[in-house]
């Protein structure tokens, strides 16, 4: 049955293609030959070990979290250049990095001249560093990812990568600007881009993908949905949360593996996935310190194993949790989740044939699990008579312009869960048989009532 599901999914996938960006300026030789001789003469810090002249770089990745950190620091120039494309240091900051607030404390640590060095000679390290503020990391990964593109070297299917990540960061005018905040070009790489200002947002949604989904495939549909997520969100938030700072931030989160054909049937690449949106919350947290957003995750099939995987961890919270066409997980009730009472939320689309499957394990949208199920399953174009949102149809329809669900969702993301439209609440003192809420009529925008695709 999976397998049937799969293959109808496989079909209803889409493919996209390329983008611009902008080279950003290093530092002059002079400044860099400076920098890293001032660093390695100064009594107070101690040089890495060498052999021979060169240091052992498998050693510098296997050292201790701070070391790891103050070696990057005091290389020679050659060394870092050769360390920012070494495997072994790769690995350590895609795979077992330092902690975020390890590597903010250090960040704040280093002068100026230290911190642009680091940026231009290693940015795949930088670029990928939770606890480096997040412009840091935009340009960084701009460079290595434009450094790429021209390079004659770069491998065919690296290149097809970042021509999709290249795109994925334009915008139309007056969109949101686009920051590259995560770039892995490993195996079938990693990818994170925010829409807004993770700095100053006083809502922040994380968008996590389900099976299926590649950089080089979709990333750039991706990012545009997440893209379509924030206008609703900022549309909406004047009136949803009027008299707050409504600013809004979306990240369309690609940051692990998701399951093909041939791995569809386990959990592995979820429990990797989990432990890497952990660390991605967690790098939020650092930067944001006492001016905390609201945080919202949304989770889409596959996706949504590894965000619950990661919500009953005891290592990541948030304040609501949407999963949209969920195969389930071993978590078995929300109060399991950190997230609070009342804030998990659960849709279900008409021909959908991955959600309530429970594959994974417990269906989220039971009358046990305790969440708020979203009004979805009803067929036909425009729902219930007098709805102007259309029902999402199928698996990846969810977060399209027009639907009731991307509706929903903004809302919920907004902190207003209790304004979802005809929202269903089981499994708590109703006894499971569930009481209608009713529509939010008045948070229909104008452009609403028209017919979309």
């Amino acid at each position: 049955m999976l397998l049937v599901a799969a293959a109808l999914l496989t079909a209803s996938m889409h493919s996209l293609g390329v983008v611009e960006a902008p080279a950003v300026p290093g530092p002059s030789p002079h400044v860099v030959a400076q920098t890293a001789g001032r660093v390695l003469t100064d009594p107070s810090v101690a040089p890495v070990a060498t052999n021979g002249g060169r240091i052992d770089l498998a050693d510098v990745a296997q050292a201790p979290a701070d070391a790891f950190l103050d070696d990057l620091v005091t290389m020679p120039t050659a060394e870092l250049r050769r360390a920012a494309a070494d495997p072994a240091i790769l690995a350590t900051v895609q795979d077992d990095p330092p902690t975020a607030r390890l590597v903010a404390t250090w960040w704040a640590g280093l002068d100026d001249d230290e911190r642009q060095v680091l940026q231009t000679l290693a940015p795949t390290v930088v670029g990928n560093l939770e606890g480096v503020p997040y412009a840091v990391r935009d340009r960084a990964n701009r460079v290595t990812m434009t450094a790429a593109l021209v390079d004659p070297d770069t491998p065919a299917a690296e290149t097809a990568m970042l021509g999709q990540v290249r795109r994925s960061l334009e915008s139309e005018p007056g969109d949101p600007r686009r920051s590259l905040i995560a770039l892995d070009t490993r195996g079938a790489g990693r990818a994170a881009i925010a829409i807004g200002d993770l700095d100053t947002a006083a809502d922040v949604t994380v968008v996590v993908p389900g099976m299926f989904f590649t950089v080089t495939g979709q990333m750039r549909d991706f990012t545009d949905t997440a893209n379509d997520l924030a206008t609703e969100q900022a549309t909406l938030a004047p009136v949803a949360v009027a008299g707050r700072g409504h600013g809004v931030a979306v990240v369309a989160w690609m940051g692990y593996r998701t399951p093909d054909l041939t791995n569809i049937l386990s959990l592995a690449l979820a429990r990797t996935g989990a432990e890497r949106l952990e660390r991605t919350v967690a790098g939020l947290r650092e930067i944001r310190g006492t001016e905390q957003p609201r945080l919202n995750v949304v989770a889409h099939s596959y996706g949504s194993t590894t965000a619950l995987m990661a919500l009953a961890s005891g290592r990541m919270r948030a304040d609501s949790l949407t999963v949209l066409g969920s195969p389930g997980s071993s978590v078995r009730h929300a109060s399991q989740l950190a997230v609070p009472s009342g804030a998990v939320f659960v849709g279900g689309a008409h021909s959908d044939p991955i959600a309530g499957s429970g594959y994974f394990g417990t269906d989220p949208g039971s009358a046990s699990f305790g969440s708020t199920l979203l009004d979805l399953a009803a067929s036909g174009d425009t729902g219930a008579a007098g709805d102007v949102f259309r029902r999402p149809s199928g698996h990846n329809d969810y977060l399209k312009p027009g639907t009731a669900s991307l509706h929903d969702v903004a809302l919920i993301a907004l902190g207003r869960g209790d304004l979802v439209r005809d929202q269903l609440r089981r499994g708590e003192d109703d006894g499971g048989s569930g009481v209608p809420g009713t529509p939010d009529m008045y948070l229909v925008r104008p452009q609403d009532v028209q017919q979309r695709d």
